[in-house]
């Protein structure tokens, strides 16, 4: 394929005086940044405001990139009373000026990024953290063709009478679906109001989704992204498909959710990210048939299994992304690949020889999508740097041929903080924050007392 030229930032800006010119009536523009989490924090200003936040960014308080998942500050970071709570300037993310298509009024939403505080992007800024990662492809030649899958649960907006979430009624029988009909059409069918609202408001964003399914468990769905080859792109337009599918279900009186595991007795929601490699002649390295697989997609495939427990911290951030790794659920359990194969970590989907792409299956849907795109791409720039071996793909059931692991968070932490990979990829200030939020919420959880330990202690002992 032939690559189109990358757009300049001024093009991008134009981009975004076109978008605010097709809006004459706009009220208001909410101006997001993307915190470590993957949450999205910020300001929301008039539209008369806009000019301004263009030519002069936006102040916030650089303690908001590693905020806990509560929202509070993390000390440990640094980031907080240390340097007084400083501000730091935010300027907009030229192109990605978008309409809110679900505001009862006319509505804009437009990203930023942190700086420094010296002219300079803050390094440990997520999206920055993947632009370095994408830099260090193009200077081998090299852009990663980047498509973002995700899985979400659609709840009932009101708990069970335990508290916790239960299937929204299904707008068709009045019931809650209480089966598994994976891919069923009949499902899609019964949600089309959600599913046609979420789609249309793709559209007015330009948010390239273009598949819906229903999953392996009720009210479980995925929505696809094209491929684009250009990481950052397909990583903001994932993260504004979140916030789409989140917003849209409000709407209609649901909840939607991207929380990795949250019902124990049903699958998880993950977060798929394909990727394959083009020259700078647009050709495909990856490309090859089965039977020869191309000596790229090995050695991309050997750095990814060799990075995995280090990086696990960005796939897997939350406590409760872990209770995802279970047996039997479709979640890989070892740093296996395979061609065709849903029970590897590195799938190798079917296609012609020529779309050959790697379908990295660890993440869970409340991973942070910049920084799991970025550890994906970091582990395939590692083996191609070091040309490993991933030795033999795993033809059949994978998990009668490995020894599975149950990953934890206390040692994906450790990992990730004594990982000499993780300061070379994405530099050592940005290792020591994440780091030290998630320690500070391992901390945090740790000391939570929950229903389990009534139900087994309080009587009992």
């Amino acid at each position: 394929m032939t690559l189109p030229p990358a757009a300049s930032d001024e093009a991008l800006r134009d981009q975004d005086r076109a978008t605010r010119a097709a809006l004459p009536d706009l009220e208001a523009i909410d101006l997001l940044l993307p915190d470590m989490n993957g949450l999205l924090r910020g300001k929301r200003v008039t539209a008369d405001a806009l000019d301004k936040v263009y030519r002069d960014g936006v102040c916030l308080p650089m303690s908001l990139i590693a905020t806990d998942i509560t929202g509070n500050t993390v000390e440990e970071t640094g980031l907080g009373y240390d340097i007084g709570d400083e501000d730091r300037i935010c300027r907009p993310v030229p192109g990605s000026l978008r309409p809110v298509p679900w505001s009862p009024r006319p509505m804009a939403q437009l990203l930023l990024s942190m700086e420094d505080g010296q002219g300079g992007v803050f390094e440990a800024n997520p999206r920055e953290v993947l632009r370095r990662v994408v830099e260090r492809f193009a200077a081998r030649g090299l852009t990663p063709v980047v498509a973002i899958e995700l899985e979400f649960y659609l709840f009932d907006r009101l708990p069970d009478a335990q508290g916790r979430p239960q299937p929204a009624i299904n707008p068709q029988t009045g019931t809650r679906n209480a089966t598994t009909q994976v891919y069923s059409m009949e499902d899609l069918d019964d949600h089309r109001g959600f599913i046609d609202a979420v789609t249309a408001a793709c559209a007015i964003q330009d948010i390239p989704a273009d598949t819906a399914v229903a999953e392996y468990a009720p009210g479980q769905f995925e929505i696809n992204l094209k491929h684009r080859a250009d990481a950052l792109r397909a990583c903001d337009e994932a993260l504004l498909l979140k916030r789409t599918i989140k917003a849209v279900a409000q709407r209609q009186e649901l909840q939607a959710s991207f929380m990795a595991k949250p019902l124990v007795e049903q699958a998880g929601s993950g977060l798929h990210v394909h990727v394959s490699l083009l020259d700078r002649q647009g050709r495909n390295v990856f490309a090859g048939p089965q039977d020869a697989p191309a000596e790229a997609l090995k050695h991309a495939i050997g750095g990814l299994q060799r990075s995995a427990a280090e990086t696990l911290l960005l796939f897997a951030p939350h406590a409760n992304s872990y209770r995802r790794y279970v047996l039997n659920a479709f979640v890989p359990l070892a740093d296996t690949w395979g061609f065709n194969n849903r029970t590897v970590a590195m799938r190798i989907p079917h296609s012609d020889a020529a779309n050959t792409r790697i379908e990295h299956r660890v993440a869970g849907a409340d991973a942070n999508v910049y920084l799991a795109c970025a550890a994906v791409l970091a582990g395939m720039l590692h083996g191609l740097e070091h040309q490993f071996d991933p030795g033999p793909p795993i033809v059949g059931n994978a998990y009668d041929q490995t020894d599975n692991r149950s990953p934890s968070w206390r040692q994906s932490i450790d990992d990730f903080l004594a990982s000499d990979l993780v300061a070379t990829q994405f530099g050592t200030r940005f290792r020591h924050i994440y780091g030290q939020q998630k320690r500070k919420e391992l901390r945090s959880f740790e000391t939570q007392v929950t229903d389990l330990d009534y139900a087994w202690y309080l009587r009992a002992v």
